[in-house]
């Protein structure tokens, strides 16, 4: 098995870059969150990687860090989600928001990523819920700053911001707000930024 590729970056055409490691060229499909990341071709990079093998194909798929690579493994187990699917979650949300997603169940977020509906969103947070969820608690604590949290960030998300912008706003609110307090103060904050 590939678990590991350190070679000099040849090409990106997403999402397969092009990794040379001793001479052999590793066509490897990697996830927008990883591509992001990756230094311009013909500089040294390091992928965690996992082989998935088909009756057609050995495909490599490569991650910039331990954590993107263990949650594509556990949505790769879910009956009925591929690798590509797996890969268009990793690119839509980053493993932290993931995490926060599976842990307040909210299917909303993962219907927004291109291939997922509402009852493929339904089954990934059954499915996830104590494997990637409860690992990583401690970062939704840290998201959610008041007890309000969770209210005004789905009002922001309505209202079209984005899941950075949202969680932003609401990390810098007070402790204490009511939900409409909340969405007021947050959109003071966003419409200053």
């Amino acid at each position: 098995m590939i678990g590991r590729l350190t070679g000099i970056l040849l090409e990106k055409n997403p999402p397969h870059v092009l990794v040379d490691c001793g001479g052999v060229g590793y066509e490897v499909d990697v996830p927008m969150s990883t591509l992001y990341g990756l230094p311009e071709p013909g500089a040294k990079v390091v992928l965690l990687t996992q082989l998935i093998v088909r009756e057609d194909a050995h495909l490599l798929y490569g991650f910039g860090s331990a954590a993107e690579r263990e949650a594509f493994r556990q949505l790769t187990r879910i009956s009925g989600v591929g690798p590509r699917t797996a890969l268009a979650v990793l690119s839509g949300l980053s493993v932290a928001e993931l995490a926060q997603a599976v842990t307040l169940q909210e299917s909303g977020r993962l219907t927004r990523i291109p291939g997922i509906g509402k009852k493929t969103a339904e089954r990934l947070l059954l499915e996830l819920k104590g494997k990637l969820g409860g690992d990583l608690a401690a970062v939704v604590d840290v998201n959610r700053a008041a007890p309000a949290g969770n209210d005004v960030l789905n009002a922001l998300l309505a209202l079209g911001y984005n899941d950075r912008e949202a969680l932003a706003a609401i990390k810098a609110l007070p402790e204490g707000l009511s939900v409409s307090e909340g969405i007021r103060h947050a959109l003071r904050a966003l419409s200053k930024a």
